[in-house]
């Protein structure tokens, strides 16, 4: 994925700003996405300066937060799942170019829960015992996410009724979780537990339970 990744920022640079001798010390390459992907995006962000010396900077979160800035300076627009790409796509048409769409990486889903779990959470099943209060996004690359997961295992009734919040972006979420400690559990992306480490555990699902989400990737038009 890094690598996947840094071919996709050189070839970026070379569209927005030139090759060779007219690259520019002072350009920066400028990517926009939700925030599920910031991690890896920032990491393989700071490769790329380090070994091409060239600034990038990743700007991540609900989309209505950066769209109009993005429309202004984007290079690369990320998405937290395949879907959210191509609703970008329709939503913003000629923004990018999906001729260089590229897949990065797939991410796992699993089960964030309060530090030390004390509900004893362990599996979905879990999730469907009485008095647990679960928070959904529906949005944010998650549309769907915990209905795919617990349709195998005939659980979406049981999950259901203990949805007590939706919400519709990650960031809410987040929010929610720490203004109400009420709340016992979150199906999101692993990823997020690695953000958010100080006010979650992880429950890792066996292998063949665990649902993946796209992390695609273009150049814009700018």
């Amino acid at each position: 994925m890094k690598k996947m990744f840094v071919v996709i920022l050189t070839v970026a640079f070379v569209i927005c700003f030139g090759s060779g001798e007219l690259w520019a010390q002072d350009k920066t390459l400028k990517a926009y996405g939700p925030g599920g992907p910031l991690g890896p995006m920032k990491e393989c962000a700071e490769i790329f300066s380090k070994e091409n010396s060239v600034k990038v900077e990743v700007v991540a979160g609900p989309t209505p937060n950066w769209i109009e800035q993005a429309k202004q300076d984007a290079d690369l627009i990320f998405g937290g799942g395949e879907y959210m790409l191509t609703e970008f796509v329709q939503k913003h048409l000629g923004l990018v170019d999906e001729k260089t769409r590229t897949s990065l990486y797939i991410r796992p889903a699993g089960i964030l829960v309060r530090k030390g779990n004390p509900r004893k959470i362990r599996n979905l099943a879990d999730l469907t015992k009485d008095g647990v209060k679960i928070i959904d996004v529906n949005g944010a690359g998650q549309v769907g996410l915990w209905e795919d997961m617990a349709g195998a295992k005939g659980l979406i009734p049981g999950i259901q009724k203990n949805i007590t919040l939706s919400v519709t972006s990650s960031a809410e979420a987040i929010e929610k979780w720490k203004s109400m400690p009420e709340l016992d559990a979150w199906i999101t992306y692993e990823s997020w537990h690695y953000s958010l480490k100080d006010i979650t555990d992880l429950v890792r699902l066996p292998a063949k339970e665990r649902t993946y989400r796209g992390t695609p990737i273009a150049i814009t038009t700018i």
